[in-house]
């Protein structure tokens, strides 16, 4: 895949909409389109890394920035008292549908156990 048909690299270029939450000079945060809790955030890096091992093997200071930038939306969204959850969706059997490095910020309700249940 190229970043010209990346989805997330044209998100952050502002060729497709989205309700963006937060932005830095290597972060890009906007809300998912199909949100899986009260709170979800979806935060990129502006640079295309295809997946979380990817991003940290290329640039692992950027994976600072990614996890600092969750931790400042919480706070404007309220939940960093309650508590959320961050995670990262690695091919196709971890649930990654775009692959596009990027950190799921999820909170707002109480979110359960995690894994098989």
């Amino acid at each position: 895949m190229t970043e010209s048909d990346c989805l997330f690299c044209r998100i952050v270029a502002g060729e497709i909409p989205s309700t963006v939450v937060h932005e830095s000079a290597t972060t890009f945060a906007f809300r998912d389109l199909h949100p899986q809790a009260s709170t979800h955030v979806l935060v990129v890096p502006r640079a295309h890394y295809s997946d979380a091992v990817d991003l940290v093997k290329g640039d692992p200071g950027l994976m600072d920035d990614l996890i600092g930038a969750a931790g400042e939306i919480a706070g404007q969204e309220g939940i960093s008292e309650s508590g959320y959850r961050l995670v990262f969706n690695t091919g196709p059997d971890g649930g990654q549908t775009v692959f596009h490095a990027h950190l799921h910020l999820l909170g707002g309700e109480p979110l359960g156990l995690f894994g098989r249940g």
